[in-house]
């Protein structure tokens, strides 16, 4: 699957608790030309996306201390981030989670595992 990663801005939050996916996702936005911000849990990633107000959020599905899920649906919330769109990373491929992360208001759900340069594709 190739999602390209279409914002009107170039600020991109990734809030991923494995180092080594979030590095090379990090890494791949960042040669593409986007400022990247990060955060290695769901609360964090609330945190960052208030201070921050990025253009995009990629949000990991199973995070520490707040699931992608829970983070999403509390900065939908929010008035400060409730226009960010989102777009959930995930191991979990069954039609149930991925209707449900875009319930919560995700506009994307991206199966792991993927090429971290298929998010960068023109």
């Amino acid at each position: 699957m190739v999602v390209s990663i279409n914002v009107q801005g170039k600020k991109v939050l990734v809030a991923e608790d494995e180092p080594d996916i979030r590095g090379l996702i990090v890494f791949s936005l960042q040669f593409a030309g986007y400022e990247v911000v990060q955060a290695s849990n769901g609360e964090d990633a609330i945190d960052v996306a208030e201070r921050e107000q990025p253009d995009l959020i990629l949000l990991d599905v199973r995070m520490p201390k707040l699931t992608g899920y829970e983070a999403c649906e509390r900065l939908k919330a929010k008035e400060a981030t409730r226009h960010i769109p989102v777009v959930f990373l995930s191991a979990l491929s069954q039609e149930a989670e991925i209707r449900y992360g875009l319930g919560l208001g995700g506009v994307e759900y991206i199966i792991k595992p993927f090429a971290p340069d298929e998010l960068c594709h023109a």
